[in-house]
């Protein structure tokens, strides 16, 4: 399970507002992951840059190697743009490998479905940004946009929720929540949600296609082989705007609740399977200095681990959460125990911390991003710092954001979990999936592990 863009001051911070929202000081709180007995760390780099993104990281942890920023599911000689859709290039994934053995797979994430991470899992694209034919349709050279690789190159998935319908509609039909798919929809003229239908019917296999909140609870999962939601036209709602029908009309499910239905339908195959369960808007918080959306996001990751946690097996299941990347916020200055983890920096006695300018200060900022002021720093007395819109102030100013550079966590149970126990390179993850679900390269492995 992946908290995309979860470094360990996100981690940290989301631990205390987890405990200040429970009527505590917050730093004695842990999160569902924090009792995984194993940890490690992982180094993130691409290939071609230090400070890397979601495309290149991606493609490390779903196969194995590491590849440039920018590019999902080719090596590194494939550059950024350079439409190449020779075979020689592409990388097969954990996802291939479960497949290729008879294993059930899945994909859950916030964002669209054919963002940078989940697509890392099936798509071979030298652009992140093709996820519709929108983009591809002056690129020359052939190359498949990544919803149209997801549909006509992967029919095997079993499950699929996220956002990004968009890039499945044509472009002259009317998204059903927007009204308007004309921009992002496809120029093909293809209906790619009714052609994943059509092929569901054709193999007499139970299926259903969801787009909104009423009819992802009215769905019994149980009875399920397929199930694809797209729950917005691009990435779905943030947790705190879910709620809010001026952000989002339809309704939305929960991380928590996608991750159990995804695991409802997978674990009925005695083979097993593999999910990949993505918190996407952890990322795109932090991006816009969103420190409240990016804290809450990281909440609701924390409720889909635990609800994975409560349906599945040590004995049999290795779960493994981490990040595919940092992000610039930190914590810094020094507030009390007990202060509000995303309010202004209070002493042990209640009176505001004051800056050099004589000005307080959040224990939340960023090195880079919109938040960053011109000329003299804004005074934030009687600003509600805790406010969802809040833009967290930041030193450098970019927009969005920039990720960084150092190491995330991993943090692992179960079969072969104590494989992970120093600093590895990000590629090392899906060798340890690999080998204790005995598959790909490891298929053979299961003699010497297996109870």
């Amino acid at each position: 399970m992946l908290g995309d863009g979860m470094s360990m001051t996100t981690v940290t911070s989301a631990r205390i507002l987890k405990g200040q929202l429970n009527g505590k000081t917050g730093e004695e709180t842990i999160l569902s992951w924090e009792t995984f007995p194993n940890l490690a760390l992982s180094k993130t780099y691409n290939q071609d840059y230090t400070t890397p993104d979601s495309a290149g990281t991606g493609t490390a942890f779903m196969s194995g190697v590491k590849t440039n920023k920018g590019v999902i599911g080719v090596d590194a000689s494939v550059h950024r743009g350079h439409c190449n859709p020779s075979p020689a290039h592409e990388l097969s994934t954990i996802l291939d490998w479960s497949l290729a053995e008879g294993k059930s797979v899945g994909i859950v994430t916030t964002a669209r479905i054919t963002h940078a991470t989940p697509s890392s899992a099936y798509a071979h694209v030298a652009d992140r940004g093709w996820e519709g034919d929108h983009y591809t349709q002056h690129v020359v050279g052939g190359c498949k946009d990544i919803a149209l690789q997801l549909v006509e190159d992967n029919p095997n998935i079993q499950v699929l929720m996220g956002g990004g319908r968009r890039f499945f509609l044509p472009y002259t039909a009317q998204d059903p929540e927007s009204g308007s798919n004309t921009h992002y929809g496809r120029r093909d003229g293809r209906d790619l949600i009714k052609e994943w239908e059509n092929d569901k019917t054709a193999r007499n296999m139970s299926h259903k296609y969801v787009w909104n909140s009423k009819q992802f609870h009215q769905t019994n999962f149980s009875q399920l082989d397929y199930f694809l939601g797209l729950f917005d036209s691009s990435s779905m709602a943030y947790e705190l705007d879910r709620f809010d029908t001026h952000y989002e009309v339809a309704g939305e499910p929960s991380l928590a609740e996608m991750t159990e239905a995804a695991i409802t339908i997978l674990q009925k195959n005695p083979k097993g399977f593999f999910l990949l369960v993505e918190g996407g808007k952890i990322d795109l918080a932090h991006h816009g200095n969103h420190a409240v959306k990016a804290l809450h996001e990281t909440l609701a990751f924390n409720d889909a681990v635990a609800k994975m946690d409560s349906m599945t097996n040590d004995r049999d299941t290795l779960a493994v959460v981490t990040a595919d990347h940092s992000h610039t916020m930190v914590l810094a200055g020094y507030p009390a125990r007990g202060n509000d983890i995303l309010g202004l920096i209070k002493n042990s006695a209640g009176k505001l911390e004051l800056a050099k300018d004589h000005k307080p200060l959040t224990s939340l900022i960023y090195g880079t991003g919109p938040g960053a002021w011109s000329g003299i720093r804004p005074d934030l007395t009687g600003v509600n710092t805790d406010d969802k819109e809040y833009v967290s102030e930041s030193a450098i100013p970019l927009n969005p954001s920039t990720h960084a550079g150092e190491d995330v966590v991993i943090y692992a149970k179960g079969p072969m979990s104590h494989l992970f126990h120093t600093t590895h390179e990000q590629n090392y993850i899906p060798h340890v999936l690999a080998f204790a679900s005995c598959v790909g390269e490891y298929k053979n492995s299961c003699v010497d592990h297996m109870p």
